[in-house]
């Protein structure tokens, strides 16, 4: 029997500690490594990251889009990454941030969530700002191959407030959406141990999020430490009792540390370390 998506993360993040690594190879990061913006450098970046930390590290963010940019080249590129990560014992959250409703929503999750695709991840970032209830193939067929979901609730973008903070007309309560979609992903991971599979986003460069419940019994994927400002020790502050199941994204802060293998290794642990302390108080 697969174990859940929610499983796996606690546990993973018990043994090798509570970092997620971005793999986002964009134009100026290739460079920095001396690499040229083309599909060797693109192979040359992921893999030197796959092999440098794919057997410490407990969770992985590839960004879709930036292999996507490469077409099928990249892609096949993203689907070797995607299998080795795996294979050496990492989690793999594919941020794609994919939404739509009925049959495409349906392909949508069968890319990335179906156990015999090529691009088989543990979890898929989504949106679901064309309303919850369109996530639910996505839903569906997570709980079914043990995957688990990420989606999009409170983001660390500035932008994102003029939806997010929005509130509803029709909630006697007068939530917010993003409060809504907490809410929602509650009720997802209502009893499950050691905690659910259906997690949100949730910037760490938000400050006191106190009246929000993050309560979710879920992880929050948290993007922002490092490059976009945050620190470790921002996390208690911004996640308050929800911390233990923070996931918490560092990108840039890891990768800039390249090409060589045993300084990417140094700042991944050195992340892992700051991040321990910090949940631990």
């Amino acid at each position: 029997m697969t174990l859940s998506f929610g499983t796996r993360l606690r546990s993973a993040m018990d043994e090798r500690g509570p970092l997620c690594v971005g793999i986002d190879p964009h134009a100026s990061l290739l460079g920095s490594w001396g690499l040229a913006d083309d599909i060797a450098g693109l192979e040359r970046f992921t893999y030197t990251v796959v092999e440098a930390l794919a057997d410490t590290v407990a969770v992985f963010k590839p960004q879709a889009a930036f292999f996507e940019r490469f077409g099928s080249r990249g892609i096949a590129v993203l689907e070797r990454a995607t299998a080795d990560l795996r294979a050496a014992g990492g989690l793999v959250v594919m941020d794609a941030k994919r939404g739509d409703i009925g049959s495409t929503m349906a392909a949508y999750a069968e890319t990335f969530l179906r156990k015999d695709s090529p691009l088989f991840s543990d979890a898929l970032t989504v949106s679901p700002y064309l309303g919850y209830g369109s996530l639910k193939p996505a839903v569906d067929l997570a709980r079914e191959s043990g995957a688990g979901l990420f989606v999009l609730a409170l983001t660390s973008n500035p932008e994102g407030a003029e939806v997010q903070r929005a509130v509803r007309a029709d909630d006697p309560a007068g939530r917010t959406v993003g409060a809504t979609m907490l809410a929602h992903l509650a009720e997802e991971n209502a009893g499950e141990t050691p905690m659910g599979s259906f997690g949100a986003v949730v910037g760490a460069t938000l400050g006191d999020l106190s009246s929000f419940d993050l309560d979710i019994n879920g992880p929050l994927l948290a993007p922002g430490i490092g490059a976009q400002g945050a620190t470790p020790a921002d996390l208690p502050v911004v996640f308050g009792d929800a911390v233990r199941n923070v996931v918490p994204n560092v990108s840039r802060g890891v990768l800039r540390a390249g090409p060589d293998a045993s300084a990417l290794r140094d700042a991944a642990a050195r992340y892992a370390d700051e991040i321990r302390a910090a949940v631990a108080g």
